[in-house]
């Protein structure tokens, strides 16, 4: 296939690093591509961002026919723009593609494809350290049906948003809130896949959650609301007596690749890490006997988000003495300083975009 570009005629003006805030900004161009079966994927092109016309009846607005991924572009000292572990992004990215029975499509193409619209965009990665550009890579149904089947027709997308902190908290630990009434997803389903039905199943409790005063829900498992599965946008790991402990893929729980990152790290670095059940009830048990070191999230947009309150019914666990932990501290000290070009990637995750 052949890439077109098209430029806009007039750009938008860049905002000011320190008014950045996440998924609010986005930028003049967008990578479009599109699937029939007849020719296949095809028509690439990157062009203006601009709106997608839709039918009344295009599928994805009645059935959720829709994928996303989530991955950003950093900008080093000394002006280079790089991605973090892409691949994997365009891997699980096909994944979810697999599950919603959409089309798989050429992850070396989609990736070169991003490179290119990233060099059109250079100017909109922003340089204030803590700043990204965030990379939303998104197909959808398109047919004009509304019969309950697999759409014929799919348009492939990615769009870009210069933004700051996911957290209003920073990189300070926030509250998290156990729902006892809610489930996301069982094994089985669509949890494993980042799909938007997903995102739509968490919205209830969330908005519940921050009635509470807690920044987002910690889900357990959808057949005997016991087991930790992860929170509404990140993994969970947890300290417990020098031990970091995060939650076993089942196939209701998202394959994150900041999970995998730390998990690496924590190898690398000689930590003890498990990947396995864990229930609410061990989590208060060791809380309980003074065990429960750290708790914290991973994931794209926050990176590592320090995890300070736990909610469960009546009982409020508090963590630490309300700093970040030497744990967090370390591994997001560690993924960013790969990720800005502050340290050597010896783990091979960056991808160089040559602008």
């Amino acid at each position: 296939m052949q890439l077109t570009i098209k430029k806009a005629d007039q750009l938008k003006p860049k905002p000011d690093d320190s008014e950045l805030r996440f998924g609010t900004i986005f930028t003049d161009h967008m990578f479009n591509m599109d699937y029939n079966p007849e020719k296949g994927w095809h028509n690439p092109r990157i062009e203006p961002y601009g709106p997608i016309s839709m039918d009344p009846s295009t599928m994805v607005l009645h059935y959720g026919q829709s994928i996303f991924e989530g991955l950003k572009a950093f900008r080093t000292d000394s002006e280079d723009i790089r991605l973090f572990r892409p691949q994997e992004n365009f891997k699980r990215f096909n994944g979810s593609a697999h599950a919603l029975c959409i089309p798989e499509f050429d992850e070396a193409f989609a990736l070169d494809a991003l490179k290119q619209l990233l060099v059109i965009e250079k100017d909109w990665v922003p340089k204030t350290s803590g700043t990204s550009l965030y990379i939303r890579p998104t197909i959808v149904a398109m047919d004009p049906f509304i019969g309950v089947r697999a759409s014929h027709t799919y348009r492939f997308f990615i769009i870009l948003s210069p933004v700051g902190a996911y957290y209003a908290e920073g990189f300070n630990p926030v509250k998290i809130w156990v729902t006892k009434n809610h489930v996301r997803a069982v094994r089985g389903g669509m949890g494993e896949a980042k799909t938007a039905g997903n995102y739509a199943a968490s919205l209830y409790a969330g908005e519940e959650a921050h009635k509470h005063g807690y920044t987002q829900v910690l889900w357990l498992d959808g057949v005997e609301l016991k087991y930790i599965e992860e929170v509404g946008s990140m993994n969970i790991f947890f300290v417990i007596d020098d031990e970091i402990i995060t939650p076993m893929l089942n196939g209701s729980i998202l394959s994150g690749i900041t999970r995998d990152s730390v998990i690496s790290l924590a190898k690398k670095w000689g930590m003890k890490v498990t990947e396995r059940r864990i229930s609410i009830n061990e989590l208060i048990n060791a809380y309980d006997c003074g065990k429960l070191q750290e708790a914290f999230g991973s994931g794209t947009a926050a990176v590592i988000s320090p995890v300070g309150v736990i909610k469960y019914g009546d009982k409020v666990i508090t963590i630490g003495d309300g700093n970040v932990g030497p744990v967090a501290h370390k591994f997001f000290k560690a993924i960013t300083d790969i990720q800005y070009g502050k340290a050597e990637d010896s783990m091979g995750w960056i991808m160089p975009v040559e602008v």
